[in-house]
């Protein structure tokens, strides 16, 4: 078992589901990969995409590396005082629906389309 398996079978009951769910929905786009970093999974394709937070409160985050740059159409998504990154946070494993399926898709058609730039001391270096 690898280190983000162990993470998402660490937790217990509904909280570890909606993450083996969304690891499972994750795995299944073509060329995502899961990396454990920073002491949570990390999904990958080109650059990060998103990555999985198990919270205290039995909730799960899945938070998006490049929110800022995303439509989030169905304003699901919430920045809670951060400027890129964003999430969405799931209580039941039916809370997995279609917008969620959606923004994963849309996060991945940017990771695929515009290369991920990171901001040194306000210069853009690849």
């Amino acid at each position: 078992m690898d280190k983000v398996e162990e993470y998402i079978y660490n937790c217990e009951g509904e909280q570890q589901e909606i993450l083996l769910q969304l690891h499972n929905l994750l795995l299944s786009f073509p060329h995502v990969v899961a990396k454990f970093k920073y002491k949570v999974p990390f999904y990958y394709r080109k650059s990060w995409v998103c990555y999985l937070l198990a919270n205290k409160n039995g909730t799960v985050e899945l938070s998006f590396t490049r929110a800022r740059e995303l439509a989030d159409d169905f304003k699901i998504l919430d920045f809670k005082d951060r400027k890129m990154v964003a999430s969405v946070s799931l209580s039941k494993p039916c809370d997995i629906n279609n917008n969620i399926v959606d923004i994963i898709q849309e996060a991945l058609i940017l990771d695929d389309t515009v290369p991920y730039t990171k901001k040194w001391f306000g210069k853009d270096k690849k």
